[in-house]
Formats: C-alpha cells, structure tokens, sequence
C-alpha cells in the first residue's frame, strides 16, 4: 500500500446562500454541494497499489449549488463543478474548479439566483436574457463533459454555450468558439461526441423554433465543417447521439413538452404513448434530403452506448425505458440496455432488449466507439433515487454479466473505462469512478480491473473532501493530453 503524504491545499472557497437548515434531498446527504476548490498532489492510496499503467484523467462534472431555487429546485439546476483526477507513474492528484459560466459569474456577484430552474416557470426569470431550449434558464455547463483536442469541453443537457477546461487544473479557459462558427444562438446540446479515429467532433442541438434540430462536425482542427437541418414535428427533448464509422445518428422521441401547455409559455414534459419512437441516420457529413427515418417502440433514451455498421444494417445500443416519465430514478424509469437493427436498404427496424437487469449510464473502451464492441459497463441504482449503488459488465456476446456492489451508504460516479497502455484486449483495461461514502463523510476515487469487475477495487484513493453526487465523466489518456510527458512528474503539467 503507498502511503506518501498529501497536504491539499484550498485554491478558493465561495460563499453559499443556501440555508443553514437545508432539508431538501437534493441538497443534502450524498448530494450535499461543495463551496472548496482543492489542489492536492501524491493522494494517498488507502487500499490497494495504484497501477503503473494507468496513465491519463479522469474528469466527472457535478451539479454543485451556491444558491438555493427562486421556487422549486431540481437536482440538475445546480452549478457545474468539474473534477479532474489525474494518474501517471504509479500516483495521482486532484483537482476541482466550478465552471466558471456567464450565469455563476452573474449570480455569484449578485449574492443569489436570478434563473428559474427545470421545474420553475420562466417567467420568474430576474434577468431578460437566459439559456437553453427552453430559454430563460442558466446554463450550468454542468451535465455532460468529453475531451476533444486535448481541451475538455462542458456542457449543458438543454443546449448552452461549451466551456473550454483546462484538463489538467479543472480551470475554466473561456468558451469555445470553432473559429468563429460556434452556433451561438441555440448553443449545443450535452453529449457531443469525439470519434478517436477521426479527430472529429459530432453534435447536435435543439430548440422551440423551426426547425427544432440541427447535426454539425467539428474537424480534427477545430473547424465548424458542416452544419445541417434535422426538420422535426415540432419542440423535442433529444438528449443524446450515436455515430458509426460512416452515419451520425439521431432521434426524435415521444416524450416532450405538451403542445397545449406550451402555447401557454409551460414547458411539461408528457410521455406520448401513442406517437412512435423515430430515428435518424444521416452520413456524417450527408445533408438534410439524405436522412433515413426509422420508426420504433415508443420510448425515451437517456443515453446510448454505442453504434456500428454491420452490412447494410446500423446497430444502435442504448437504454430503453420501459415507464418513460420525467423521473430520475433508474427503477421508476424501467431502464433496460436495448437494441435497434435499422436496415438502409429496406427501410425497415429490428429491436430487442438485451438484459431484464435494470441500468443507466453506460460506458465503453473510447477506441471502439462507432466500431463492434463487446463491453458495456454501466450504473445501478438505489431503488427510488437517482444515486449509482453498483457496476454491472454486460457482455454483449454471451449476455452474461458481471456484478459489484456498493457498500450500503456508499455511491458510485458514472465510471468510465481507461485502456491500459499498450492493452490489446477489448477489455484490457481499467474502470475509475468516484464514490461518496455517507458512512465515513469521505469520497474516494475507485481504480477497477476491466476485465474482472466483480473482484472489486484493485486501490482506493482518499480525496480531500466529500465529493457531491452528480452526473457524467470521461477519460482523456496521457497520450492525447498536451505537455503531459513533457515533465518529470505529471502535476507538475499544471500551469504550463
């Protein structure tokens, strides 16, 4: 077990306006919101030996409040916070930053909100001006985050600018602007996607005006290269996309904000049992007359895994929701890893589900994305909550699965898989997550074996403080990071 020294040390602390006596549930207990930024180098490694090639970081973003809702807060309101742990030569360090937004900055100097959230009306807005498909909303670049030319990218679930992260410091760099091409005005919706193999980046985003969607890639130099109309019925609420080596893909499903609600300025979300699930497979660099259509099962899809190309047919994994409601909990949602077959030449659809076993926020090997693939990792969840009790491997080839549990009191980050350097194996590897242990009031990051997922942690790291809960992260190998090898130890890359 190594047992050198950490001395972290507090880069800043902010002041909350959130009440002393705060009961909500989303505000307290494993989602209880942090107010320090900390740097700590050399972490100390409580449990296990951290491996030698384990080389890169691990970034998760949380949703973080300062301040409390004007009426009715949701758990998705709260402001981003990125947390970057790093690995290289056998150690580790931390470091956490608030994403510094127009909206923090705005509320930060005025001592409180001046946004509605999710579940607020948008005529409580204290300002003129907002974010999002819904506008009127901040946006907390607090969702989702990925890594493309070696500068991580944060973003919001209802389209919002993408701010540029230091993924060294967690340091907030300015927004990003592709040359000047940048959508500026409908942002770009959370879960963009990088294509390894490419260098490029595919995203979407979404909005209440005609034509509801666009698809754009971002190249290998960061050019804005093409940008097209995906025409819908009207307002959607897409979450997330796909890609394979060749086709981007899309989606428009039955559960969106109510038309009769909505000419009325309320934003509602209804499941629509009675409209089919649609999916759209565009070239990836194709135009609006070359989408595809595919219909499906009525349903609502948080987050796919992956996609690939098999003959003439697309394959499209994600979680299929058996009760599509506007829950958080992955047993109320019936979450089930599902797959679509979508045939290009006839037109036609096959789906199936993968496994009775209920979970979300699956994670794959980065260097199969849009490619065949074996290996899914994905979350648990506590029964009527939206926290991460446990890690299932779903092997997509014999259908088994491979089991860990959380200690009660204890939960997991959405955990994503590092390639071992110099790995061959699909699952040749290792799964890194951060975990918040409401029994000891710590968080500690956990260093898994890919391959053997149920043996459970091969180390346990001590963070500086409890880690809230929250929502998405990715691995950026050293090897796509800039300056990373360019100095004796890997800390030392921050602030170069």
């Amino acid at each position: 077990m190594t047992t050198a020294a950490t001395n972290p040390e507090i880069f800043a602390k902010y002041l909350s306006t959130l009440p002393e006596d705060d009961d909500h549930p989303y505000r307290t207990g494993p989602w209880r919101p942090q107010t320090t930024e900390w740097d700590a180098d050399d972490l100390i490694v409580v449990e296990g030996e951290l491996p030698t090639d384990l080389d890169g970081v691990y970034l998760r973003n949380t949703e973080n409040p300062l301040h409390p809702a004007l009426k009715t807060y949701h758990p998705f309101d709260g402001d981003g916070m990125m947390h970057v742990v790093g690995f290289r030569d056998g150690k580790a360090f931390y470091r956490n930053r608030f994403v510094r937004t127009d909206g923090f900055l705005a509320e930060l100097d005025a001592g409180g909100p001046l946004w509605p959230g999710i579940a607020e009306p948008i005529d409580l807005a204290k300002r003129d001006y907002g974010w999002g498909a819904r506008t009127l909303m901040k946006d907390a670049s607090s969702t989702d985050v990925v890594v493309h030319r070696g500068v991580a990218l944060s973003s919001h679930y209802q389209c919002g600018d993408l701010y540029r992260i230091d993924p060294y410091t967690g340091d907030t760099l300015g927004k990003e602007d592709w040359r000047g091409g940048f959508p500026a005005n409908w942002g770009v919706s959370a879960h963009p996607k990088v294509d390894d193999a490419t260098g490029e980046l595919l995203f979407f985003n979404y909005s209440k005006q005609a034509p509801f969607m666009h698809y754009g890639v971002v190249d290998a130099a960061n050019e804005l290269v093409h940008l097209v109309d995906v025409p819908l019925p009207g307002p959607r609420l897409p979450h997330d996309m796909a890609f394979t080596e060749n086709y981007a893909i899309l989606n428009d499903l039955p559960l969106f904000w109510a038309p009769e609600y909505l000419e009325h300025g309320v934003h509602l979300p209804r499941f629509h049992r009675d409209v089919p699930s649609r999916f759209a497979v565009i070239p990836r660099r194709g135009q609006t007359g070359d989408i595809m259509w595919f219909e499906a099962d009525p349903t609502y899809v948080l987050h796919f895994t992956n996609a690939y190309e098999d003959g003439d047919e697309i394959v499209l994994d994600g979680f299929f929701q058996g009760n599509p409601v506007p829950a958080l909990a992955l047993d109320q949602m019936q979450t089930r890893l599902h797959r679509w077959r979508f045939d290009l030449t006839t037109g036609t659809t096959r789906e199936e589900s993968l496994t009775d076993s209920v979970t979300e926020f699956g994670m794959i090997n980065p260097g199969r994305a849009g490619r065949d693939y074996r290996y899914a990792y994905a979350a648990t969840g506590k029964p009527g909550w939206f926290l991460f009790d446990g890690l299932v491997k779903h092997d997509l080839r014999t259908g088994t699965e491979e089991r860990f549990a959380f200690d009660d009191g204890v939960y997991g980050s959405e955990t994503a898989m590092a390639p071992r350097m110099n790995g061959t194996a699909e699952d040749d590897g290792y799964l890194v997550t951060i975990t918040t242990d409401m029994n000891a009031d710590a968080s500690y990051c956990l260093v898994f074996d890919a391959a053997r997922v149920g043996d459970g942690p091969v180390c346990k790291i001590q963070l500086p403080e409890r880690v809230s809960s929250g929502t998405h992260s990715t691995w950026a190998p050293g090897s796509e990071l800039r300056r990373w090898h360019d100095v004796d130890r890997a800390a030392e890359a921050i602030g170069l």
